[in-house]
């Protein structure tokens, strides 16, 4: 069996950690490429994603701060308009920093609760 990358073991880690935390809230999973960012809320105990959000629709790239927190934005209504307000931050394998904490930050303003 192959080593797991460390990218891979700090996403397993961070999922095993919000199964325990969780409590039935959806979770907001973000996902970054080098080009776009992604959101979107899952409810696991149905198994269907409640709302998305991502840059890919946008005129300017995705790539940097200021769109991650237009997303950010954009879930957060999402997610206001499908009755959901306390989520909990699934970030994957991605650190907390940057583009990532820039979409966090942006969702709280926009009423998400995590």
């Amino acid at each position: 069996m192959a080593k797991l990358s460390l990218f891979e073991r700090r996403r397993r880690r961070v999922r095993t950690a919000l199964r325990a935390r969780a409590g039935g809230k959806p979770r907001l999973s973000v996902h970054r490429t080098g080009r776009h960012i992604y959101a979107q809320i899952i409810d696991d105990k149905a198994g269907r994603t409640v709302a998305a959000a991502s840059t890919l629709g946008a005129k300017s790239s995705g790539a940097n701060v200021d769109a991650a927190a237009q997303v950010g934005k954009d879930i957060a209504a999402a997610a206001k308009k499908a009755g959901v307000t306390t989520v909990v931050f699934d970030r994957g394998g991605f650190l907390f920093h940057g583009r990532v904490k820039a979409l966090a930050d942006a969702a709280r303003e926009g009423g998400l609760e995590f």
